[in-house]
């Protein structure tokens, strides 16, 4: 394993369990001491690792040296002796760790700090960035972009945050079930995002994170076993992962760069995959509520059971993104319907959806909005127009990859 390969795969996945099982230990509204500890044992094992080669139990090394990276913060406070009386001090004090690695009791543990994450106290946007920064490992850049946010924003959603928790003052147990249910919809949230950034990443250095979308699958699925995650919401957003993933190989050429679904080999699609994927979307429907994964799972599943991309089912896909907006009322999703209309019914009316409309600032400065303006417009022989679309959208390009998919779409 390189050094590059550490901080990009194993550290990643790695530091939402570490920090989730000692915050559990030491107290959420320690978390920032926490996530010292954490980053400060990952840059040692990264120092060391990479000189002496990997310890036999890498994880536990990792743990082994946050908890000695914590405890020693907290040895040198004033607050030393009210902290390790209060909080359970003989659960972080001398233990070794490997008990603790069990793979179930950190899966509860992570799934856990998700639900105390999803306070109702804390604003929920603030939620979502603090459990991406704290978490899923997410930096603040890569939140910026997923959400469509400034990164100063993000830094004062996640200061809010923190400084709630430190009012708060959770406990790890004790959830009732009406509180697991009310905070549900925001771990799903949690979820879909941390899936999202595995499916279209927005790191320069790679398009997909396989490792990430995998993470986001494991821990959706453990929420589908337990019984405060057990709901047709969370039975079909682990259809649209697996819908997702199993077309995941056929997504990339063998320089790495993106491929336009028409230009995609289904064979390369996991059928495994995609029959896991409808068997969730089967159980989602056993119940009388549908939700924004819903209607993503189904144009999921059209794109999947379609034989090639021209005999998609456009007048469904279209029909779902209209639920979809129905369901949560966004102008990227009446920008995808008027994607699907236009393969549906000619470029013409795909762009009569968005004739007259007034995107967001936020999505007016996003390549999303100028890209298929300039495609529409290209195809409705508006060129001038299509023009000035196209350079917006490639210069708004998050990463290279991103611009050279545009590049090749919108020139053809």
């Amino acid at each position: 394993m390189t050094a590059p390969s550490l901080v990009d795969h194993f550290f990643r996945h790695e530091y939402g369990r570490l920090v989730a099982m000692l915050a559990c230990r030491i107290g959420v509204e320690h978390t920032e001491d926490v996530e010292d500890a954490v980053q400060s044992a990952m840059m040692s094992a990264l120092e060391h690792w990479t000189i002496s080669g990997l310890p036999d139990n890498p994880s536990a090394w990792l743990f082994r040296a946050a908890q000695n990276n914590l405890m020693g913060e907290l040895r040198q406070r004033t607050r030393r002796r009210r902290i390790l009386q209060e909080q359970a001090a003989d659960d972080v004090g001398t233990g070794d760790g490997p008990d603790v690695f069990l793979a179930g009791e950190l899966q509860d543990e992570l799934l856990r700090m998700l639900f105390v994450c999803c306070d109702d106290a804390i604003p929920p946007e603030s939620q979502l960035v603090f459990a991406l920064k704290t978490l899923c490992g997410f930096d603040v850049r890569e939140i910026a972009i997923r959400l469509f946010a400034s990164e100063a924003n993000v830094y004062k959603r996640l200061g809010r945050a923190r400084s709630r928790l430190r009012e708060l003052r959770p406990k790890m147990d004790g959830l009732s079930q009406e509180q697991l249910s009310l905070r549900l919809p925001a771990v799903h949230k949690v979820l879909y995002l941390l899936f999202t950034e595995g499916y279209l990443s927005s790191s320069a250095e790679m398009a997909l994170r396989r490792e990430l979308c995998d993470e986001a699958i494991r821990l959706t699925n453990l929420l589908a076993e337990h019984p405060a995650g057990q709901s047709p919401e969370t039975c079909a957003l682990l259809s649209l992962m697996h819908l997702h993933v199993a077309r995941m190989s056929a997504r990339q050429d063998g320089t790495g760069g993106l491929l336009l679904l028409e230009e995609q080999d289904r064979d390369l699609w996991n059928q495994n995959g995609i029959q896991e994927g409808l068997k969730w979307l089967a159980k989602s429907a056993e119940g009388d509520s549908f939700s924004r994964y819903h209607a993503e799972a189904g144009i999921a599943a059209e794109h999947c059971l379609a034989p090639c991309f021209a005999e998609t089912r456009w007048d469904k896909v279209a029909e779902c993104y209209e639920l979809l907006e129905q369901r949560v009322t966004s102008p990227i999703h009446r920008l995808n319907r008027a994607v699907a209309v236009a393969e549906w019914k000619g470029a013409t009316e795909g762009l009569a959806i968005l004739d007259g409309f007034e995107p967001p600032t936020w999505l007016a400065g996003s390549y999303l909005w100028s890209a298929v303006l300039a495609d529409l417009h290209r195809r409705c022989g508006n060129s001038t127009e299509a023009e000035r679309c196209r350079e917006v959208a490639l210069d708004s390009a998050p990463t290279p990859q991103v611009k050279e998919l545009l590049q090749r779409r919108l020139e053809t």
